[in-house]
């Protein structure tokens, strides 16, 4: 693995992550009421977007980090319309 890959990796592990703590307090509280609905639709369907454009190029870390971001945002999602 070179060393633009582990770069890639470590930027993925961070960015994807960073959305732990938000799906996290969501759950908790039960309450998704200051996440915007329409942000939360342009974001997935960006991130969506990434992943095709990673697959195309076979960069392993667009791969994975818009495919745990597109999950975790689904999860999110899902959450703010189960908590309405």
């Amino acid at each position: 693995m070179d060393f633009l890959t582990i770069i890639g990796l470590a930027a993925a592990t961070l960015t994807t992550t960073a959305f732990l703590p938000q799906m996290f307090q969501i759950w908790r509280t039960k309450s998704a009421e200051d996440v915007s609905f329409i942000m939360l639709i342009t974001f997935i369907l960006g991130v969506f977007l990434w992943l095709i454009y990673g697959i195309y190029l076979q960069a392993l870390p667009i791969i994975v980090a818009n495919s745990l971001t597109l999950f975790f945002n689904l999860i999110i999602l899902w959450l703010k319309i189960k908590y309405r």
